[in-house]
């Protein structure tokens, strides 16, 4: 798949690792998150045939889990050093993601939740396969 189908539903997604920046640094270990696990996933769930909404829904979950990522990388440096993949799986499991301070209902938790697991399960099956 292009980035065009991408875009479709989230134009900015390549502006994402400024938005999440708290030191120059972030911004390298932000892109490396967003091309090699974020886009990846992406198309994984565009491909899978789900509603707009649905995919809109997971985009906006990705982007809050990297700038949390972000934000505890600036609290433990050593994370830095991490290649993205086994950086974004410090974060996430089987039962969902880390907490974020932005989100604040049960219904949004569930949310984000939801987009950490199925994220969690792709990394596993491509990590597999690779």
């Amino acid at each position: 798949m292009n980035n065009s189908a991408i875009e479709i539903y989230c134009k900015d997604i390549k502006k994402w690792p400024e938005s999440w920046e708290i030191v120059k640094q972030d911004i390298k270990c932000g892109n490396k998150i967003v091309e090699s696990v974020f886009i990846p996933f992406i198309e994984f769930i565009i491909d899978k045939g789900l509603s707009r909404k649905t995919i809109k829904k997971h985009i906006d979950n990705l982007w809050l889990l990297g700038g949390g990522i972000i934000d505890r990388v600036n609290c433990d440096e050593e994370l830095r050093k991490l290649e993205p993949k086994l950086l974004v799986q410090e974060f996430i499991d089987d039962e969902g993601g880390p907490y974020s301070r932005h989100i604040d209902t049960e219904a949004e938790i569930k949310s984000f939740d939801s987009t950490c697991k199925k994220l969690f399960k792709f990394m596993k099956i491509q990590l597999r396969s690779v």
